[in-house]
């Protein structure tokens, strides 16, 4: 791109510089090198315009012949032109060129300094960051913006706020970037007290009505679950940005309110805020969390229109969304339309075949990314192919699983991967080899895995174990009203009626509340909810008699009602009359009536499926020829033409 210098000598206009960076910028570098060669040997000035179109097209080569110019100019111990190749060096991903640069250097200036201090934070080497930092004879409020940034920004929250305190102290005046970190600190740390303490200092020095230091000031009420603060702290705003929008929005996804965030989300949208990549990042979680396909599917093509549709975090949680509404084949549509290869989009993808009882599919989609591709496998991986195998019957692989990433990648199992194992265990019957893993583990157990093995009992109708892990439950969470249920379970299926009666007598005593069972569907926008029993519906009358009507068509099919599942010592007849009234059932009953013929039913409930609705869903599959899935507490459950994708393993 430049040549030797012309060696016909041109005078200097005073446009010249405005010549330059006009050619510049329409990419004809050569012209303008050709025209302005000689004057820019006299004129360091006249190299700032080539240096800023460099900067634009990110030419690496281009700018090394830049440098080289600089070097024959006897312009390369310039420290304005220094800095700006410093800056171009980073930029380009040629950091090292960067530091030579530096090195060479007969007197730092403190803009070098910061450059180098940003480069080396981008690098993630903050040891090299702080040593550049330390070294410096003079610094200014960016200097030390940029050093407690990257301490922060890499969770070394304590260390940079103690930096803080330092500049404070040396009489440094903090401006809005060194608030908007330290807030982010103070979120990091979960220190509420030491963030209101910040607070104060901006409202003393005018400026916590700022956008940046307003948006992390709520991030940072937000992140310690304080809502109302956070949402105070937004509405104060002069003009709130979509940054602020976006604190906003995430705040309510990570206190677990959904339907706040999609509400919010539509406010931002009438007032003509564009969404961004991190806000469909957090509505679509709530999608998820909902389990609203209808809403998911639009937002998906509201992002598709603004090009984040392939950005790593929008397809993981689109991965993630399709997965959570029972559409395996949009979560693997949205998977193999993805961009950027990702290993958090990959474990996404396992983990979406494994909530699906697709085990099989998710170790083949494992060995594909161990052979076919160069990323990272991690914990979170493993954590998923143990979650598949335990959903599928697929025992002697999870182990394997299990030992192959202690043995071979030397990853230290979490609590989450022994509860994974004691799943796959007792889910196979292996009660006695599930509890000795439990008390031989080097991690204190807590009450889910000693839930798992006590639900495994519950399956395996095994109430010796089951009642040596329900007392392990009470001396972790004596309140846990999940445990006093799974037990009672065990009673009612040997028929045990006075254990299930001794069980229900020491709820009442210790005023523990089962949850109550919740099931609802999405139909054009609207979601209908049902409880156990439920008579709300304006159209109950109906369901109730549908329901009596599609039991006996059922029956005559074959079906038998699973009185095991009802808790209380009654006659079948009564037994039957219960089991007509789970949640579940209401559901689907209403979803048949409202809904066109053929049209698949998709079904979310909050608990576990019992043992009755499993059984009753296949046969109202076969009767209505619909494909129905349910997803429960635990999985998702595909049922077509009188069977389930689980296999009845769950």
């Amino acid at each position: 791109m430049l040549h030797q210098a012309s060696s016909f000598l041109r005078p200097l206009s005073s446009d010249s510089s405005t010549t330059i960076a006009t050619l510049c910028s329409k990419g004809n570098f050569r012209e303008a090198f050709n025209r302005f060669g000689f004057n820019i040997f006299t004129n360091t000035s006249l190299f700032t315009p080539f240096i800023k179109s460099f900067a634009s097209t990110q030419s690496l080569p281009s700018t090394k012949q830049l440098h080289c110019l600089l070097v024959v100019s006897g312009f390369s111990s310039d420290k304005f032109i220094c800095n700006h190749l410093m800056t171009l060096y980073s930029k380009f991903g040629a950091f090292p060129s960067a530091v030579a640069l530096y090195e060479r250097m007969t007197k730092k200036h403190y803009m070098s300094s910061n450059i180098l201090i940003n480069g080396y934070v981008r690098e993630g080497d903050l040891v090299n960051a702080r040593k550049v930092f330390d070294e410096m004879s003079e610094r200014k409020v960016a200097t030390w913006n940029a050093m407690i940034a990257g301490l922060i920004q890499y969770d070394c929250n304590e260390e940079g706020l103690r930096l803080f305190r330092e500049m404070h102290e040396l009489g440094f005046s903090p401006d809005e970037f060194t608030l908007g970190s330290v807030f982010s600190g103070c979120a990091g740390l979960r220190s509420v007290f030491i963030g209101q303490q910040v607070h104060g200092y901006a409202v003393k020095y005018g400026i916590e009505l700022d956008s940046i230091v307003s948006s992390s000031l709520a991030h940072m009420y937000m992140r310690n679950g304080k809502l109302q603060d956070g949402q105070n702290v937004i509405r104060s705003m002069p003009v709130r940005t979509l940054v602020a929008w976006n604190t906003l929005i995430s705040g309510y996804a990570q206190e677990g309110c959904p339907e706040a965030v999609l509400c919010e989300y539509k406010k931002m949208k009438v007032l003509g805020y564009r969404p961004d990549q991190i806000t469909f990042v957090s509505v679509l979680s709530s999608c998820s969390d909902l389990a609203i396909r209808g809403q998911g599917q639009q937002i998906h093509a509201e992002a598709i229109k603004i090009g984040a549709s392939s950005v790593v975090a929008v397809v993981s949680s689109l991965i993630s969304m399709y997965s959570k509404c029972g559409c395996l084949e949009d979560a693997a549509k949205a998977f193999s339309e993805r961009g950027d290869e990702d290993e958090v989009m990959w474990s996404s993808m396992i983990s979406a075949y494994g909530f699906h009882g697709q085990g099989g599919e998710a170790i083949k989609l494992f060995n594909t990314m161990v052979e076919e591709t160069e990323m990272e496998i991690n914990e979170v991986t493993f954590l998923n192919l143990l979650y598949a195998c335990s959903h599928s019957g697929l025992k002697d692989k999870g182990i394997e699983l299990f030992d192959m990433m202690v043995e071979q990648y030397g990853f230290k199992p979490s609590l989450r991967h022994y509860t994974c194992v004691v799943d796959l265990l007792g889910r196979a019957g292996d009660l006695d080899q599930a509890e000795a893993k439990i008390r031989s583990m080097p991690i204190k157990p807590d009450t889910v895995i000693w839930k798992t093995l006590l639900s495994a009992c519950s399956i395996h109708k095994n109430a010796e174990t089951a009642q040596r892990a329900f007392e392990e439950i009470l001396k972790i969470d004596p309140n846990d009203s999940s445990c006093y249920v799974l037990l009672a379970n065990v009673h009612a299926s040997g028929k045990r009626w006075r254990d299930v009666s001794e069980v229900r007598k020491s709820m009442r005593d210790k005023n523990v509340k089962k949850e109550p069972g919740v099931s609802w569907f999405e139909h054009k926008g609207e979601v209908y909810r049902f409880k156990m029993g439920d008579r709300s519906q304006p159209q109950s009358k109906e369901i109730y008699s549908y329901l009596k009507e599609m039991t006996l068509e059922m029956k005559l099919k074959g079906y038998k009602p699973d009185t095991a599942s009802v808790l209380h010592d009654m006659d079948d007849e009564e037994k039957e009359s219960d089991l007509v009234q789970h949640s579940e059932k209401l559901a689907v009953a209403f979803a048949l009536m409202i809904l066109p013929e053929g049209v698949p039913i998709r079904i979310i409930k909050n608990l576990r499926v019992c043992g009755d609705c499993h059984v009753a869903f296949k046969y109202i599959s076969l009767i209505k020829n619909r494909e129905i899935t349910l997803r429960d507490g635990s999985r998702f459950h595909h049922f077509v033409k009188g069977k389930c994708s689980c296999g009845d393993y769950w």
